[in-house]
């Protein structure tokens, strides 16, 4: 196996691990990206110091790819998690919810060991 092949085997395993998007996720980002008018922006979710319980998730649109990104294409929406996050959000799920109590999109992620109240960051 050379090492382009080997490259792109080891892309396609970090893109199953990565981040999860759901269909209702994706349906709400699609709508802001017609919003805006920039079908070609990315959701870009990452992990950074801060928080109450030492880091913190952010998901926002973004037009900035790097060569470093971990990209994938869910349910029709370009994901791109940075190559420090990507770690931290292996197995993580996007959701958004629209119910009575709450309205946003949430993140469940499976190798956090503790989170805060909130639910915006964790350790």
């Amino acid at each position: 196996m050379d090492t382009a092949e080997e490259m792109q085997q080891t892309e396609k395993a970090e893109q199953t691990k990565s981040i999860q998007l759901s269909t209702a996720a994706a349906e709400k980002v699609k709508e802001l990206l017609q919003q805006e008018g920039q079908p070609d922006v990315v959701l870009r979710v990452a992990v950074q110091p801060g928080g109450c319980s030492g880091l913190r998730y952010q998901m926002f649109l973004d037009d900035n790819l790097a060569e470093t990104d971990v990209l994938s294409e869910q349910h029709g929406v370009r994901v791109a998690v940075d190559r420090m996050s990507a770690p931290y959000l292996t197995e993580a799920k996007v959701d958004f919810v629209d119910t009575l109590e709450a309205s946003g999109f949430t993140i469940d992620n499976p190798a956090a060991q503790s989170s805060c109240a909130c639910g915006n960051s964790f350790h």
